[in-house]
């Protein structure tokens, strides 16, 4: 199973990752952080496919994502 990590402090909650993911799995929090942005929040891991996409949209490279090694 993919993991996503979005990076809080880097985050500006400009909101392109939620476009860009297909499954819709990436969202804007309802509450601000510590420097008054709404940040991106990853929700149901079960359902992301690894593609990466919110990643590559990121212009502030606050999202990780890593994929799961095939034995």
């Amino acid at each position: 199973m993919p993991k996503i990590e979005i990076n809080e402090s880097r985050c500006k909650g400009c909101g392109l990752c939620t476009i860009a993911c297909p499954r819709k799995l990436v969202t804007l929090s309802s509450t601000p952080n510590s420097m008054g942005y709404t940040v991106a929040v990853f929700s149901d891991p079960e359902k992301c496919t690894g593609c990466a996409l919110c990643a590559e949209m990121c212009p502030d490279v606050a999202i990780m994502v890593f994929k799961e090694d095939k034995p």
